[in-house]
């Protein structure tokens, strides 16, 4: 990884599907991967992505949700007992719950350029540790397990969570990866800080460099 001052960009070598370097390079905008980290905007990126995810269809019955009778159970003096009047009562079996989950919606808004920061800062701390890999556009003629098994041998990626970043969906690369464990496919749209700080490895294809730029609006 060298980084060209004049032009402000970091500067990565292309690989080649057989996992040899092809003799281009790909330049890196600084405003992009060499910014100074916000660690709280990747925490409340994270945290947003993580809560959007959320069903939040948890649900238990209350005590007016129980279907039972309203009878009272035992008169209310003279039984040495505590007085109740419902067999609906949280404290008896079968009764409802007290203060239980109910039905909600876990997602809130975050500031666009506070997501924007985000992806930066998790882009920068991938790009200072090396874990950014930049691999020639490629395809696959059919959807085949071992056609993923064997272009991860050939960049000799043995990170335990790879993340591929493609230019555009392509069906037969993802469903060449779908049984493999540790291996994500997502388009440099989809590109989030939840996915690329839950990577070890980020593998971009040469033309999703360019796309990532333009999402970002340079």
């Amino acid at each position: 990884m060298s980084l060209n001052k004049t032009n402000k960009r970091m500067k990565l070598p292309v690989y080649t599907k057989s996992g040899e370097e092809s003799g281009r390079s790909v330049e890196l905008l600084d405003d992009i991967y060499a910014v100074e980290p916000n660690d709280h905007a990747i925490y409340l990126d994270v945290k947003q992505f993580l809560a959007n995810n959320r069903q939040g269809t948890h649900k238990t019955k209350e005590r007016a949700e129980i279907i039972g009778s309203t009878r009272k159970i035992k008169r209310q003096k003279g039984t040495g007992t505590a007085r109740a009047g419902s067999i609906k009562s949280p404290i008896f079996r079968g009764g409802g719950r007290t203060f239980g989950p109910r039905v909600r919606d876990y997602s809130f808004k975050l500031n666009k350029k506070v997501k924007q920061l985000a992806r930066k800062s998790a882009l920068s701390y991938k790009a200072k540790d090396g874990a950014i890999m930049i691999v020639e556009d490629f395809n696959f003629e059919e959807p085949k397990t071992k056609n993923m098994v064997s272009l991860k041998e050939s960049l000799k990626i043995d990170e335990k969570k790879v993340l591929f970043v493609l230019n555009e969906p392509n069906k037969n690369v993802y469903l060449s990866s779908r049984n493999l464990s540790g291996i994500k496919i997502i388009t440099a749209s989809e590109l989030n800080t939840y996915d690329i700080m839950n990577a070890s490895k980020l593998t971009f294809v040469e033309s999703s460099v360019e796309a990532i730029e333009q999402n970002f609006g340079f």
